[in-house]
């Protein structure tokens, strides 16, 4: 099945360079792209592979226009990535085929949840007393709402996701533990898409709070109480700690760690494999890790490391010593 550019320039707009009636019967990346494909250029630096290119046409910036007056076709818009990610959706929403029940049979669903009429819900899902799942959302397979949760709307839960199991609350006595039982639950806003296998806790006392347009990756842990603000966006394998406040238009690099009871301002974005251990109040990039390298320069630096503390007391002794050095003498 195809489109024709005609039919995207129409949906989407743009301005369509070459024939209405060409077909498009696919879309791919510039290096690999075919004759009869449709892809993109959004970034300066892979203007080579768009000379080398076999896309039939090619979605650019108007900078780019001069670069492509010798193709079949092109499509000329100011964001080509945004214009891309749109084509997307209309190609999956043409091509999407419906394979089986809005509710799949193996799923269980509580009498007491309360589902939007169109809601899709995948095999073996599992929606309990109390949960509340807002209209136009698709649960994928083996998803867990649990009790009291509620989902917005629009949302996408990917394959394994868990909502509302406890958070990890526990009180030391007498050398064990005893349990706190996690009494709030999640609520999840509007046009949210969460990865595969990623666990939201409930929260201990008040909810735990994922607004509107936030992005989460696969593997992404949430612990209870944890608050993120609207359109924030985490990369795979992040871990937020307990009680932990991340503010909006933030974005998590992969494995990045943020500790429990901190604090990030709107805008903070932290590079991959972080560890925020300090609430930041600031917007901007924020880096902390220590270099790749190989083992043996790594073992020596870490050494280094251990003896900084030392090295800082010898060297306030030394410049206090310089100091005396320098005052007169009776």
């Amino acid at each position: 099945m195809s489109l024709t550019l005609g039919a995207i320039v129409e949906a989407l707009g743009g301005r369509l360079l070459g024939s209405a009636n060409m077909q498009v019967s696919g879309l791919a990346p510039l290096q690999t792209a075919q004759p009869g494909q449709i892809s993109f250029l959004s970034q300066a630096r892979y203007q080579s592979h768009l000379a080398e290119s076999q896309a039939g046409c090619v979605i650019v910036s108007p900078a780019f226009e001069a670069h492509v007056s010798n193709r079949l076709a092109a499509i000329i818009t100011e964001d080509p990535y945004l214009y891309f990610a749109r084509l997307t959706q209309l190609w999956k929403r043409a091509h999407h085929q419906s394979d089986g029940p809005r509710i799949h049979p193996s799923a269980v669903i509580s009498t007491e949840a309360l589902i939007a009429a169109d809601v899709v819900i995948g095999p073996l899902c599992v929606i309990e007393r109390g949960a509340v799942v807002g209209a136009g959302t698709v649960i994928k397979s083996r998803v867990t709402v649990g009790e009291d949760c509620k989902i917005g709307a629009r949302c996408i839960l990917h394959s394994g996701v868990v909502i509302g199991a406890d958070g990890f609350g526990f009180a030391p006595h007498q050398g064990q533990w005893e349990k706190i039982d996690q009494l709030g639950a999640v609520r999840i806003g509007d046009d949210v898409e969460i990865g595969a296998n990623t666990c939201i806790d409930r929260g201990a006392l008040d909810d735990t709070v994922i607004e509107d347009g936030v992005k989460l990756d696969n593997l992404i842990q949430i612990g209870h109480n944890v608050h993120v603000g609207r359109h924030t966006a985490m990369a795979g394998c992040v871990g937020v700690a307990g009680s932990a406040r991340i503010g909006a238009h933030c974005t998590v690099g992969g494995g990045a760690v943020v500790l429990g009871h901190l604090r990030l301002a709107d805008h903070v974005h932290i590079s991959a494999a972080s560890v925020v251990t300090r609430s930041i109040l600031q917007p901007g990039q924020y880096t902390g890790m220590f270099p790749i390298d190989s083992n043996v320069n790594w073992e020596k630096n870490a050494a280094s490391l251990k003896q900084l503390s030392r090295l800082r007391e010898r060297i306030k002794a030394l410049e206090a010593s310089i100091q005396n050095n320098k005052e007169p003498q009776p």
